[in-house]
């Protein structure tokens, strides 16, 4: 089996991940059975109590899908695989198909008093899909896996990213046991800011 082959599976089989992360994210949005519903104006008030829970949905939506392109984009960057490689893309794909649950969580409790955990949670693991970033990029470096010289630039950038976004999600892990909702906020005003900073990098 060539090493070409090896990346399609890896990419196949990551992208399959991806897309199951992402339709995972909607089952938890759906209102509570225990919800009495006599009337229209019930229904809509029923709607209203999961605004925050299509939020958290969005927002993780938008995290994988960012995420999905980053990959598959760094997938372009190597013609090779290698172990370390297959397995630091494993661990991203953890960070992934976890996010559903404190995305959930997130969007039951942000409102509440309770919303403390939710937000610590959801931040930890971002800064955990960042480690995976650092881990994917260095796996790629130092197993020379890098078509060429710019895709190994490429991948030198990504990886100052990857150190960047742990700090950055691990203090707000840590300021969001004080302070959940203004965290809250902050991590989607972020997340908001890598999707435009993307797509202008796409077009230019």
């Amino acid at each position: 089996m060539s090493e070409s082959k090896e990346t399609s599976r890896l990419e196949a089989f990551c992208d399959g991940v991806f897309a199951i992360a992402l339709t995972l994210l909607i089952i938890d949005v759906k209102i509570p059975p225990t919800e009495k519903i006599n009337t229209t104006a019930d229904f809509w008030l029923a709607l209203k109590h999961i605004i925050p829970s299509i939020f958290a949905f969005i927002l993780s939506f938008i995290i994988i899908l960012i995420t999905w392109v980053n990959h598959h984009n760094s997938l372009k960057l190597v013609n090779r695989s290698s172990s370390a490689f297959i397995y630091a893309n494993g661990f991203m794909l953890l960070t992934v198909v976890f996010i559903p649950f404190p995305s959930s969580l997130m969007g039951e409790y942000i409102l509440t008093d309770h919303a403390a955990p939710a937000v610590v949670l959801y931040n930890s693991t971002l800064a955990l899909q960042a480690i995976s970033w650092i881990l994917v990029t260095s796996a790629a470096l130092k197993d020379q896996l890098s078509k060429n010289e710019k895709s190994i630039l490429t991948a030198r950038s990504s990886r100052k990213f990857g150190y960047f976004a742990f700090i950055l999600y691990s203090l707000c892990a840590i300021v969001a046991f004080w302070f959940p909702f203004t965290i809250a906020i902050i991590t989607t005003i972020t997340w908001i800011f890598w999707l435009i900073w993307g797509i202008r990098l796409k077009h230019e």
